[in-house]
């Protein structure tokens, strides 16, 4: 049975709704599944598995971000049950986003680099489980966009401001960007939310992700006619490989 669509799918549905003029995505004259965004013919809804995890996240997207086909954010919400999302707002946060921030359920943690947290500001490279008050649940906040548009809101966003920040070493991004052949070591959302989940202990769920990101991209890939060598490995293996991360991941 398909599950039921998630936060990511419906802020787009929102942000369509908003819309004076169609999106222009690459490759706008493909078919796509109208919840994962692939060619139909690499739709990957009907694979879609959620994860057993004590982790929360909060999307907070940039504007167009979300009606990106190549938005990797979406991935997070199809495997994360507790995934929530909004468009940025410097002046008009929506309500219900301040409200996790300030909730008893959650403990917040912004995922950005080091180097730009402010004077004071609670800088951890682990998510402290065993320290965390009772009743309480890692909320792993990503800022959905270009590097730029990451940037921006960071800094214009007084209601993220003091949050302990979530970020990992040089090494440890080279590492994961040379085995995932990155550039530049800009990872990309879903990316970065599996070294998130390792990050509080969940290094199976972190694989699964990982696994459902390659899947992700080699579809995405095919739909643009850009797997056509032999030397490709079929879209079988990478249907596999989330199939036996996900199998490992579940209790």
């Amino acid at each position: 049975m398909a599950l039921a669509p998630h936060a990511v799918h419906r802020l787009y549905e929102y942000r369509k709704s908003i819309s004076t003029k169609p999106f222009g995505a690459r490759g706008k004259k493909l078919i796509r599944c109208p919840l994962c965004l692939l060619g139909e013919q690499f739709c990957t809804c009907s694979l879609r598995k959620q994860l057993t995890t004590q982790a929360s996240f909060l999307l907070i997207m940039y504007n167009d971000e979300v009606l990106k086909p190549t938005n990797s954010g979406r991935l997070i919400a199809d495997l994360i049950p507790d995934t929530h999302a909004f468009l940025w707002s410097r002046t008009d946060p929506a309500p219900e986003l301040l409200a996790l921030l300030s909730s008893d359920h959650y403990q917040p943690f912004l995922v950005f680099p080091a180097q730009y947290a402010d004077q004071g500001q609670t800088v951890l490279s682990q998510v402290p489980m065993a320290t965390l008050a009772k009743g309480k649940r890692p909320l792993l906040i990503m800022l959905d966009g270009s590097w730029r548009e990451a940037i921006k809101m960071f800094r214009k966003s007084p209601y993220l401001q003091g949050l302990p920040i979530l970020s990992f070493d040089p090494d440890t991004l080279a590492t994961y960007a040379l085995r995932k052949g990155s550039h530049d070591f800009q990872l990309g959302t879903a990316e970065v939310a599996s070294l998130a989940l390792a990050a509080m202990g969940e290094e199976a769920n972190g694989k699964a992700l990982t696994a459902w990101f390659d899947l992700f991209v080699e579809s995405s890939l095919l739909g643009r006619n850009r797997r056509c060598r032999e030397d490709i490995l079929p879209i079988s293996d990478f249907t596999n490989a989330f199939e036996v991360a996900y199998t490992a991941a579940t209790p």
